[in-house]
């Protein structure tokens, strides 16, 4: 497959744009009642108003406060800060016996991988990660770093980014907008070939912004990424490289056949966000008519409704209060109150936060959590996610792992000779959720066990005990290290079996041991 113009890549940009575009209005709604901060497509990238109010509609916090809460959530249950939330194990195509070996070795890498990740942004940018993914679709950018920072992630708000997608619903090809000083671009791309035009800017106005594109093209011929960045105003590609493994992250929540976006739990919120947010306007406007009120007078030459004013203890004075002609001055009825409208309220809130996964525990303000039900309520969590949480391992999980490695092995921080593909090295999350999980798992092993123990000797011979072992240290996350080897399992056997003889043979030789 011959190199990519920038024109034709471009093409396929704008038409990537397109099919974005039919997830404007509902994307657009999501982001204005629960993300507000997060929202760009309100003209914000386009008009550059930093400091521009982007709650002007909002009057209900409770989408705000619940989408905080799912990430927080989502980020405590599968990548909790500051822990290693997952290990490597062997694949499937690794011999069983040299498995032990491998699953030590990996442990190393791992644990390294995870010093490498706390001096990085990852706990921040993780957290944005996760408020777009309650959206819908999430997107992250991992790049080498520097001897502080190795790696770089950054998470991408949705609105910069078109994607398309390869065969069995997989995301290839990413193009991402991006407006940068001019004077940086030499700095973030040290290997930018800058044209003349681009140059004079960069001179004259080093302060100017530049719109650039980057994209990122699987080639499948050659099954290698192909990066591109592109100045879109001389269509002239200034950085071309290539890579074995995309630096991409996209994940979604949800996604329907036949759809590239993905669908979160905001997206099946939104109706009852709305009207939520439109119960309180009304309730609000009428607490204002109930505080402040609204008036008729009489406009009879004494009264000047230009110098009244409405304050508690006010004496207006008017010519007449009664009479034939009615009052001067008399309050305007409402049409009628919301007292009913906090059940409606409440109604809705209780909806929307069970909808965005805010209801795992109970209310602060309750007695202490014991332990058994904060297990319980994971499990309630784990049950809820449902398929989302084997796509967030799927597509978000494993390939921010496998483009870490590749990173550090490019970095020459690791040598890993394996490849990360679920045959050779697995991913094995061990993050709150996931060992919420193994725990389900062990009980039922250990309940076999039980049972199995009752039957006497037909039981034990029924049971693999070394095998068994393995599998529960596994599970609960033990290190290698600590376990031994089937080697040194014979070898201290055969050590018992002779040290056995030898006691043996030193009781038949003691007198009257007989």
């Amino acid at each position: 497959m011959a190199r990519i113009s920038p024109q034709e890549i471009l093409k396929r940009r704008d038409k990537a744009d397109a099919r974005k575009e039919e997830w404007r209005t509902i994307y657009e709604e999501c982001y204005e009642f629960a993300l507000p901060q997060r929202n760009l497509y309100d003209g914000y990238y386009e008009g550059r108003t930093p400091g521009q109010n982007k709650m002007a509609r909002v009057f209900d916090a409770t989408a705000i406060n619940s989408t905080q809460r799912f990430a927080n959530r989502i980020q405590s249950a599968l990548f909790p800060p500051y822990r290693a939330w997952c290990t490597l194990t062997p694949g499937n195509e690794i011999p069983k016996e040299r498995r032990p070996e491998i699953r030590e070795a990996l442990e190393i890498y791992a644990e390294r991988m995870f010093d490498v990740i706390r001096q990085t942004n990852f706990d921040l940018a993780i957290s944005e990660f996760l408020l777009d993914l309650c959206v819908g679709t999430a997107v992250m950018l991992v790049q080498p770093g520097d001897e502080d920072a190795p790696v770089r992630f950054t998470p991408v708000p949705q609105y910069l980014v078109s994607l398309e997608e390869g065969p069995h619903g997989t995301v290839d090809n990413v193009y991402r907008k991006m407006r940068i000083r001019a004077e940086a671009i030499s700095r973030q791309w040290p290997d930018a070939e800058i044209p003349a035009t681009l140059q004079r800017i960069i001179e004259t106005k080093p302060e100017e912004e530049v719109d650039l594109l980057e994209a990122t093209v699987f080639n499948v011929s050659e099954d290698i990424y192909c990066y591109h960045l592109i100045y879109e105003k001389e269509k002239s590609e200034l950085v071309y490289r290539t890579m074995d493994v995309s630096p991409w992250i996209v994940a979604r929540f949800m996604k329907v056949p036949g759809e590239v976006y993905g669908r979160g739990p905001l997206v099946t919120a939104l109706p009852d966000i709305k009207t939520l947010n439109k119960v309180k306007e009304l309730v609000l406007k009428n607490a204002s008519l109930a505080v402040s009120g609204v008036y008729t007078a009489a406009d009879d030459g004494v009264l000047n409704p230009q110098t009244i004013q409405i304050t508690p203890g006010a004496i207006i004075p008017v010519a007449r209060n009664g009479g034939a002609q009615g009052e001067s001055l008399r309050p305007l009825r409402t049409a009628s109150d919301f007292n009913t409208s906090q059940l409606v309220i409440n109604d809705l809130v209780n909806s929307i936060k069970k909808m965005l996964f805010d209801d795992s525990l109970p209310p602060d303000n309750m007695s202490a959590r014991s332990a058994t039900e904060i297990v319980q309520r994971m499990k309630e969590l784990s049950q809820n996610l449902g398929s989302a949480y084997g796509r967030l391992i799927t597509e978000a999980m494993t390939p921010i792992v496998r483009r870490v490695l590749y990173v550090m092995d490019q970095m020459d921080i690791i040598d890993l000779p394996l490849d990360v593909n679920g045959m050779q090295v697995k991913v094995v999350p061990t993050s709150p959720l996931a060992q919420t999980q193994n725990m389900e798992d062990l009980e039922k092993v250990l309940q076999f066990g039980q049972i199995a123990a009752q039957f006497g000797q037909v039981g034990q011979m029924a049971l693999n005990q070394e095998e068994m072992i393995d599998y529960i240290a596994v599970k609960m996350g033990v290190p290698q290290e600590l376990l031994t080897t089937p080697a040194e399992r014979e070898q201290m056997m055969q050590e018992m079996q002779q040290a056995m003889a030898q006691q043996q043979a030193a009781q038949g030789m003691i007198p009257g041991a007989e």
